[in-house]
């Protein structure tokens, strides 16, 4: 492809994107979605649109996760008290993976080439980067709730990461916090200085990591999430 068909490409890619979910935000105002996004709220609301409960759930948590401000977390609250946990947990989750995959792939087109060259031997971003490293990145800030579901999916997106292992960190990761509030629905809160602390470790193991395992590539951790091999020279 050459570079204006690329660009061309993404260019009607985002408009594509934006359509769609411009359409179903149009969607669900029009059909009265209640603008405090309270558990009990939501649900009151899906269940008062009948047979369109699901669906609208299922384009509501879609929505959430690829445009971001809207919180995911009152959504799958919400979702458990409308359709009971099983239900609701794999509505809320299918509607999430849909959503992640969305804003990964809009990711990996727009921005993954250029960090990979810049950045061709970073284990995150490189040619090389470790798909275990990434999988666990991935799991583990999908395990807590206080990361944006968005950010992370679009920060994913721009790494090395396969689609296969970042849908499993995906699914695994979010599993635990989806049944949780499902269940618990409104009742459940979150503790802030808990969340607080847990982020600044978190963030911390995060930026911390890639820089010491760039300087320790033949350490045991940096062997095995597979960084002891010297990154492959591109062919010309």
């Amino acid at each position: 492809m050459t570079v204006r068909s690329v660009w061309a490409f993404r260019v009607v890619l985002i408009a594509t994107v934006v359509t769609i979910m411009a359409g179903i935000w149009w969607l669900l105002q029009g059909l009265g979605l209640p603008m405090s996004l309270s558990p009990s709220g939501i649900a009151a609301w899906f269940n008062s649109q009948g047979s369109l409960g699901p669906l609208l759930l299922l384009l509501l948590m879609m929505l959430a996760v690829v445009v971001g401000p809207i919180p995911t977390l009152p959504v799958t609250a919400a979702a458990g008290l409308a359709f009971g946990l099983v239900k609701g947990v794999l509505l809320s989750v299918a509607g999430a993976m849909a959503g992640a995959l969305i804003a990964f792939y809009l990711a990996r087109v727009l921005g993954r080439e250029a960090l990979r060259a810049k950045l061709p031997t970073n284990p995150l971003f490189g040619n090389q980067g470790s798909q275990r490293l990434l999988f666990l990145t991935v799991l583990i800030t999908r395990l807590v709730p206080i990361f944006s579901f968005a950010l992370v999916s679009y920060a994913a997106g721009v790494t090395a990461i396969s689609v296969g292992r970042y849908a499993a960190g995906t699914l695994i990761g979010m599993l635990p916090m989806s049944l949780v509030f499902a269940s618990l629905g409104q009742s459940f809160e979150l503790s802030p200085l808990l969340s607080l602390l847990a982020a600044a470790v978190i963030l911390t193991v995060m930026t911390l990591l890639p820089w010491y395992l760039s300087r320790r590539r033949h350490s045991r951790l940096a062997r095995w999430l597979h960084l002891d091999t010297p990154p492959k020279t591109p062919r010309n």
